[in-house]
């Protein structure tokens, strides 16, 4: 008899969720159904949903499992590399997904704008990145640039290089945008000269600079707002 046709109690236990999400669709399957498909199967002795429950219990939601370093993972008893690493590509893909602009050019009006798009994708990353969203006249969105190197502890490399994508790009105006890993949002000495120096450059060179956005963990820090650009 196939698999198709065989009865929900005699599928194997690792192919169950697969089953359920192709009847019933994948809004329907809990975490730890989710997490078994991921993980394709099991080990020795503990099948695929069993180490999904044990991923689940270790870390409690997903936001926990996307910024939880590789050390953690290792700790749990039947995970190696391999399932790793699908998990980790997944949860990924997952905040992407959530921080994707619209295909039709989205108009920016605010610093919550900025963190609707972004705040779900930087609010967990354990290192600092930096982020240059690109504007045209009206202020609606052509390109969210992310500069990989640099940080505003070193302001002026990294001025340059945010004006030179700008430029390249023929931007009319720009928001930056970075993340503070450890979950706090307000601007350091570093932020505040960064940001003058910005200003500064974006005045030299016709660029309006609307606004420089820290993200927290679930906040966020304008400068626009707080009046100081």
């Amino acid at each position: 008899m196939s698999e198709e046709k065989r009865p929900l109690r005699d599928w194997p236990e690792d192919e169950k969720p697969r089953e359920k999400l192709w009847r019933e669709g994948e809004h329907r399957l809990s975490d730890t159904e989710l997490l078994a498909i991921l993980l394709r199967t099991g080990t020795r002795g503990q099948t695929a949903l069993e180490l999904a429950r044990a991923i689940r219990e270790r870390f409690g939601s997903f936001r926990n499992m996307s910024h939880s370093s590789l050390q953690e993972w290792l700790k749990i008893k039947g995970l190696g590399q391999a399932k790793i690493c699908q998990v980790k590509a997944a949860l990924e893909i997952g905040r992407r997904l959530a921080g994707e602009a619209s295909p039709v050019k989205e108009k920016i009006s605010s610093a919550a704008d900025v963190f609707r798009m972004l705040g779900l994708r930087m609010r967990d990353l354990k290192y600092e990145i930096f982020r240059v969203l690109l504007l045209d006249s009206r202020n609606r969105l052509r390109e969210d640039v992310e500069i990989e190197q640099g940080t505003v502890n070193q302001a002026h490399p990294l001025i340059r290089e945010v004006f030179q994508v700008c430029l390249e790009k023929r931007a009319a105006a720009l928001i930056c945008v970075h993340n503070h890993p450890s979950g706090e949002a307000s601007p350091s000495p570093e932020d505040q000269e960064f940001t003058r120096c910005l200003v500064q450059a974006g005045q030299v060179l016709n660029v309006r600079v609307l606004d420089h956005v820290i993200i927290g963990d679930n906040t966020y820090y304008s400068f626009a707002d707080h009046g100081l650009l």
